[in-house]
């Protein structure tokens, strides 16, 4: 069986854990990483589109990358409880042309016994910001350890 640690129910530990590893896989870009996060029937609401399955997931992941460039993203816990956790984020990015957004957003999970996500709820508000105003700048891939959080950098 596959599985996706920590599991539930969360305690503030593992809901924090489990947030972060899911900001370092979108962090990854990679498509196929990220959508073993989530079980093979998942069912997700990004802003107005419905995607049903791992292989849906893989596929928009594939597409958003192509037209989110650098992106970085931080994501912050919110809530939980038993399976379920909520969080905050933002992410920053730009279009082919060169325009830079910031995007910020909430995201309701809930999870099965092994940790996979089954539901994904995310409601995302882009900004466009100048180049100048960008807050995230590390290198492509994870967050540094040392990098302002949401809440730091108030966001």
């Amino acid at each position: 069986m596959e599985t996706k640690p920590p599991f539930p129910p969360f305690d503030p530990e593992s809901a924090k854990l489990k947030v972060r590893l899911a900001e370092d896989g979108w962090n990854s870009r990679d498509p196929k990483r990220v959508a073993l996060s989530y079980s093979e029937d998942t069912r997700w609401r990004n802003r107005a589109e419905f995607i049903t399955g791992r292989a849906a997931v893989e596929a928009f992941l594939q597409r958003k990358w192509v037209r989110e460039i650098d992106y970085r993203l931080i994501k912050e816990l919110w809530a939980f409880t038993g399976s379920r956790i909520a969080v905050r984020f933002a992410y920053e990015w730009r279009d082919d042309s060169g325009s830079w957004f910031r995007s910020y957003g909430n995201e309701n999970w809930e999870f099965n016994e092994a940790g996979l996500m089954t539901h994904r709820h995310a409601s995302i508000n882009d900004l466009p910001i100048k180049e100048s105003e960008r807050k995230y700048h590390w290198p492509l891939g994870r967050r540094p350890d040392d990098h302002p959080g949401l809440t730091d950098l108030g966001l």
